[in-house]
């Protein structure tokens, strides 16, 4: 690639530099970045994020997020994902 000096001069992450090395269009479906997608919300998962809000929001000396994260019925939830969320909704 005659142009390569060009891309070296901003960061890569790992799937950015398999694709420079392998070619652009090398990555199958299903490889490289989607990995770290985060599951969407369900319509149920937001419903059930929303009551736990309101139940715990008034509760004095208590962090919610943390109060919502031990009675939010699905797991594998991250505290960043849980705030992202309830600031979207």
């Amino acid at each position: 690639n005659k142009k390569a000096f060009v891309e070296l001069l901003f960061w890569k992450n790992p799937t950015t530099v398999c694709e420079m090395t392998k070619g652009y269009s090398s990555l199958q479906e299903g490889e490289g970045a989607p990995k770290s997608r985060v599951p969407p919300w369900a319509p149920q998962e937001e419903q059930e994020l929303r009551e736990l809000y309101w139940k715990y929001k008034e509760v004095e000396g208590e962090d919610v997020i943390a109060a919502i994260l031990a009675h939010l019925p699905t797991p594998g939830r991250t505290r960043r994902q849980v705030v992202k969320q309830l600031v979207r909704m």
